[in-house]
């Protein structure tokens, strides 16, 4: 009888331990327990070691509490401009009430994904396909409005959504690349058109200048020219002055000076004629030279005369 009531007794004292064993509850970090008690919710464990009521309390759900990360399947998404494209993407969300999260909504994740699948297609739907290819941040940024939106009962905050890919037909694509080398000619015709013309206006800048250049070249020549003339034409002046006040004076031998200058300049005019090579003249020698001899005379008187003109006038020199 004494060794069955100190079995009893053994019994009574394990299921008691044990008792108190399974009231014990470890919650991990980053997770979240909702305690239930009698099938109701009563209030979540926190991460730590806690106390629960046995064969009373339970544990109902165990929420990850951490940023988690949902693979959005490819899908067809017709455009507003009857475009079919496919997409894919990404979707991050946390856990900020597990009771909400746990009681709210039956199976959490696939509520968040087919709710990003649905808000996906309504949102590209709407869109023309280069917005589509060129907005990606603005079909993030209205996708994850919508969502975040649709999922603050549930407890849930939508943190980020990404669209991964989107692929457009392949025609599509084939048709956009030539339109893209199109563009890519058009810019490379326009930009050597442009050098073309930039080196037309600099080679008409450069022939401007030349062409001033060479005027006031020419300019500075005939000025020197005429200064020259100028100046001959004052000692010629100045010769035929003197010589005519030889003549009035009586001296014969300046007569003689001007019509050795004639004969001379007729001579030399002949000599460089372009059109004759050979010139049959049939003259005497004698009087050339004794009209040169009357010139030497005549220079001869003038220089005991007075002094010397500065010119007398240039008597070219026959061969």
């Amino acid at each position: 009888m004494l060794e069955m009531s100190s079995i009893v007794v053994g019994l009574v004292i394990l299921f008691i331990v044990v008792l108190i064993f399974s009231g014990v509850v470890m919650v991990r970090q980053g997770y979240e327990y909702t305690v239930e008690r009698f099938g109701r919710y009563t209030k979540t464990l926190t991460p730590g070691l806690t106390l629960i009521l046995p064969l009373i309390d339970r544990i109902g759900h165990k929420m990850i509490m951490m940023e988690q990360v949902l693979d959005i399947p490819t899908q067809e998404v017709i455009t507003r401009d009857n475009a079919m494209v496919s997409a894919d993407g990404v979707v991050f969300f946390q856990v900020l009430d597990a009771a909400k999260a746990g009681y709210e909504v039956s199976n959490l994740t696939l509520a968040i994904l087919n709710l990003t699948m649905t808000n996906l297609r309504t949102v590209m739907g709407s869109m023309d396909l280069d917005e589509l290819l060129s907005k990606r941040d603005e079909i993030n940024g209205r996708l994850m409005s919508v969502v975040d939106d649709a999922t603050q009962p549930w407890g849930v905050k939508i943190t980020r959504i990404e669209i991964k890919d989107i692929e457009p037909p392949r025609d599509i694509v084939d048709a956009m690349a030539r339109q893209m080398k199109a563009e890519r000619e058009k810019r490379a015709a326009i930009l050597e058109a442009e050098g073309q013309r930039e080196s037309e206006i600099k080679r008409a800048e450069g022939q401007k200048t030349a062409a001033i250049l060479q005027a006031e070249g020419r300019r500075e020549a005939a000025y020197k020219d005429a200064e020259a003339r100028e100046r001959e034409a004052e000692a010629e002046a100045k010769a035929t002055e003197m010589v005519s006040r030889a003549i009035g004076e009586g001296n014969a031998q300046a007569i003689n000076y001007f019509v050795a200058q004639k004969y001379v300049e007729a001579l030399h005019g002949f000599a460089r004629s372009p059109n004759e090579k050979l010139v049959f003249m049939p003259m005497e020698s004698t009087g050339i030279i004794g009209a040169l001899g009357g010139v030497s005379e005549l220079f001869k008187e003038l220089n005991k005369d007075g002094p010397k003109p500065r010119s007398v006038g240039s008597v070219p020199r026959t061969e």
